[in-house]
C-alpha cells in the first residue's frame, strides 16, 4: 500500500468478545468488498488476543462516506455491536505525509 499523500486513514480499533460464530466469513467478504469499493486505497489490520486494529486508507470523505452505506458493511456493523465486540472506537484521520524504513 503505498499512496500518496493526502488521503485519509479509517482506523477501527477494537476488543473482541468470545463470540466467533461468523465472524471470519464476514471479515473476509468485507476486505474482499471493501477493497473493490470506489476510493479504497488499501488495508493494513492486525490482532493479538482480543485487541485488533485495522487502518484502511482512502482518497477522500466522500468514499468513505459511501463505503459506511453499503448493506452488507451496514448489516456487519450491526452485527459486531450485538455480537462480536465488546467495545470499539473509529477514527478518520487526513494524511498529509507519509515516511518509511525497509532494511536492504
Amino acid at each position: 500500500m503505498k499512496p500518496t499523500p493526502p488521503y485519509y486513514a479509517v482506523i477501527f480499533s477494537s476488543t473482541r468478545t468470545d463470540d466467533n460464530d461468523g465472524y471470519q466469513e464476514t471479515i473476509a467478504h468485507m476486505m474482499d468488498i471493501g477493497l473493490k469499493h470506489p476510493g479504497c486505497l488499501g488495508l493494513e489490520s492486525v490482532s493479538e488476543g482480543d485487541q485488533g486494529i485495522s487502518v484502511s486508507y482512502w482518497k477522500d470523505l466522500d468514499s468513505i462516506k459511501s463505503w459506511k452505506a453499503v448493506t452488507d458493511h451496514i448489516t456487519a456493523q450491526k452485527l459486531g455491536r450485538e455480537k462480536w465486540y465488546k467495545s470499539y472506537t473509529t477514527r478518520i484521520a487526513k494524511v498529509e505525509r507519509e515516511y518509511s524504513f525497509e532494511k536492504p
